[in-house]
């Protein structure tokens, strides 16, 4: 049976295309189509400097595929010392994918209008690198 264009998928774990690491951590995010309007609040699930995935409830406030939201959301930046300050970032996003998860939540996923300025699930490598090469 063919899915409709623009309803949820099943969710059967992840259709790997990507080629940078993402960091798989859970944490709020806001989002709405417009950003002057109410935020509805997601879990997200994993975020790259591309894009992000997150659940919310399967409402009329959950995103459907094609949609532009505004989302605004926090990513750990990691010091040299193991410690780490939260980053702040407002972005603009396509949802590319919706699968369903249960009858309660969807998994949303969505590409960055701009790139974060990092990578965030690289950072703990990039910093050994660093330090291995800082050793040397």
């Amino acid at each position: 049976m063919m899915d409709k264009p623009n309803e949820p998928r099943p969710y059967h774990g992840l259709d790997e295309r990507r080629t940078e690491q993402r960091l798989r951590y859970f944490w709020p995010i806001w989002f709405a189509e417009d950003p002057n309007e109410t935020l509805a609040q997601g879990q997200m699930v994993d975020v790259s400097s591309r894009g992000a995935a997150f659940t919310c409830y399967a409402d009329d406030g959950c995103p459907y595929l094609g949609q532009h939201i505004t989302a605004r959301f926090s990513v750990p930046r990691y010091g040299p010392d193991d410690s780490f300050d939260m980053a702040n970032f407002t972005r603009s996003a396509h949802v590319c994918r919706v699968d369903n998860v249960n009858s309660f939540l969807r998994r949303i996923a969505v590409q960055f209008a701009e790139p974060l300025p990092f990578k965030p699930g690289e950072q703990s490598t990039a910093e050994s690198n660093i330090q291995t090469q800082n050793a040397q």
